[in-house]
């Protein structure tokens, strides 16, 4: 599935060499003038660090790039400088779908980085307000056309006081769990020269919790309740993982008597674990 264009994408005619060329394309530092709060939950999210993660996902991307040139005798990669985009799509269509607006000279900058551990750089390229609010806005494009350059979607339509995006539109998708599901359920991949399987928690939710009745989207969980926003914590906050999952232990206490005047103490365990979740657990 072909990534789709944005606001940004559609006015930009050279692709961006480097990664200030790309993070400066993606700039959303003047959001933080009209939605401050917001933003700052934002900069404390894993969105916000996409590249790194928990520290697990910059060590994914690190083995990947191993792989690519140890393991994947046909991927045509032996070094560095023989990386392309097309290489770190599978990871790099979720983790950072706005490569598509760079030349491959990025994808071997970022390759690099993840080598060489360089935190300061992976930082600079991100998921950020223009991922969600214009690239990934609009999903049904024979229906609802692409996004539209100098349009930032939202809730509601009207005016937008930004010099780039001076228009507010609706986004049909924006509070529906199908916008979560662009990277949140993208299943095999089968779409790659070499299909990974990734975060499905979009399918558990579509053919699991809502068969069962479940009737919340995913803002309603990790947006609505938790009363923390565009921060959208997961399973490393304290408050997510007591709402995920019930866990009860009982106990029984007694003597095993394997011989007489033997008489081992002895107990018997029972845990019970409900996941309380809209998806699996675990899952991403």
């Amino acid at each position: 599935m072909p990534l789709t264009s944005s606001a940004i994408q559609q006015v930009v005619t050279e692709k961006a060499k480097t990664i200030d060329e790309l993070a400066k394309m993606y700039d959303v530092s003047s959001c933080k003038e009209c939605h401050r709060e917001i933003y700052e939950q934002w900069e404390r999210s894993i969105h916000a660090r996409s590249l790194i993660g928990t520290g697990r996902t910059m060590g994914t991307f690190k083995r990947s790039l191993s792989t690519l040139k140890n393991v994947f005798v046909h991927s045509g990669v032996k070094d560095i400088k023989d990386i392309k985009k097309e290489h770190l799509m599978p990871c790099f269509k979720c983790h950072l779908p706005q490569i598509k607006d760079a030349d491959d000279k990025v994808a071997r900058q970022l390759a690099k980085a993840f080598e060489e551990g360089d935190k300061a750089t992976l930082s600079k390229v991100s998921i950020n307000c223009l991922v969600c609010h214009s690239q990934k806005a609009i999903i049904h494009q024979w229906q609802d056309g692409v996004p539209q350059p100098g349009v930032i979607y939202g809730r509601k339509n009207g005016s937008h006081p930004d010099k780039r995006l001076n228009t507010l539109k609706e986004s049909p998708i924006l509070t529906k769990a199908v916008s979560c599901g662009q990277c949140h359920g993208t299943g095999p991949n089968l779409e790659f020269p070499q299909p990974t399987q990734c975060a499905t928690a979009y399918g558990s939710y579509l053919h699991s919790y809502i068969p069962a009745g479940g009737a919340e989207t995913c803002q309603d969980c990790h947006m609505k309740k938790t009363g923390k926003g565009h921060l959208m914590p997961a399973y490393r906050d304290a408050y997510m993982q007591k709402e995920a999952v019930d866990i009860k232990i009982g106990a029984l206490g007694y003597k095993f008597l394997p011989e007489r005047d033997n008489a081992v103490p002895t107990a018997v365990l029972t845990l019970r674990i409900t996941n309380n979740a809209g998806h699996r657990i675990p899952d991403g």
